[in-house]
């Protein structure tokens, strides 16, 4: 832990630390696009468009694209996207030549495939505490420092429950009982970051285009991870957002979450040459309800391969 201890205070900060003047100056030439991931968020995705608009794209020229990936909505998510502004994109209709996949992993894969920025800020649809900071605290170490590469965010996230009322240090348990345990183990340079799934996280667009996406919900394990052997800890750093609440997940999701999850970190030791199994891991999931049902629930992780790779072979085609 000695690593992670070296690592955590230059590499750590605050979204007040990261004025947006002061980064405006900094940005120069630098394009930046927020890309976000939405699937059935009419309540929501509005009011963060709206917001990164009025913040950073009329009132300080940070942003210069908002991009929501609409991931098969059945509501009025790419509507409400595209009234407050944002350019909206239908998932399937991106690299509409490959066979479509399904998962928020391929979402934010299609939406790197859409943008354009030399920055792309990556954040959830689903936020109900979404403030202008979310974006430029992440874009601060970016901006400021050519050395950085990846930025994740940290927060307080309390567990809101059906009442809407938050309860402190309740939210994050598939963080807690599944992703900080096996992050400790195996890759325990990464211990140091305060919430390795959250959503909310920039990178430069030629590091994020030379590794791969896990398709479904182990995308923001298996990048930390690969990030991590590509550009090292140093090229990476933490930025402290304050507050985060959103709609959470019932427990039999938060199961899948956690399956998808083990088969990433499963994948990641095998191809790091670090575990050889004589048979693959079961992609099921037996899950009993309250009622006493069981459910057989497949958890296969399918995988987009880096983007570079994928655009390279189109131009030698």
């Amino acid at each position: 832990m000695a690593r992670v201890q070296e690592w955590y205070g230059p590499h750590t900060s605050t979204a007040a630390e990261w004025p947006v003047d002061a980064l405006l100056t900094a940005k120069g030439k630098t394009t930046v696009s927020v890309v976000l991931p939405a699937r059935d968020e009419e309540s929501t995705v509005g009011d963060i468009v709206g917001v990164i608009r009025r913040e950073l794209v009329e009132r300080t020229p940070l942003v210069d694209e908002i991009l929501v990936v609409d991931s098969n909505s059945t509501d009025a998510t790419a509507e409400r996207a595209r009234e407050a502004g944002a350019h909206v994109v239908a998932q399937n209709e991106v690299l509409s030549h490959l066979p479509p996949l399904t998962g928020k992993g391929e979402a934010l894969w299609k939406g790197l495939a859409a943008s354009k920025g030399d920055i792309v800020v990556y954040i959830d649809a689903d936020l109900r505490s979404f403030g202008a900071h979310y974006v430029s605290g992440l874009l601060g170490p970016l901006l400021a420092d050519t050395g950085t590469h990846f930025v994740k965010a940290t927060y307080e996230r309390p567990y809101l429950g059906s009442d809407g009322i938050a309860q402190q240090g309740g939210g994050g348990r598939v963080t807690e009982l599944v992703a900080r345990p096996l992050l400790n183990m195996f890759w325990p340079e990464l211990a140091g970051f305060g919430q390795p799934l959250g959503g909310e996280y920039a990178a430069r667009r030629q590091v994020l285009e030379r590794v791969p996406y896990v398709t479904e919900y182990g995308v923001e394990f298996g990048l930390l991870v690969d990030l991590l052997r590509l550009i090292g800890l140093d090229g990476m750093a933490q930025v402290d957002l304050g507050r985060r609440t959103h709609a959470h997940q019932p427990l039999p999701a938060l199961g899948r979450m956690a399956g998808q999850i083990l088969l990433t970190a499963w994948s990641r030791l095998e191809r790091q040459g670090r575990v050889l199994g004589s048979e693959s891991p079961a992609r099921t999931l037996l899950q009993f309800g309250f009622g006493g049902q069981a459910d057989l629930v497949d958890l296969s992780v399918a995988e987009r391969p880096p983007l570079a790779s994928l655009l390279l072979e189109e131009d030698v085609a």
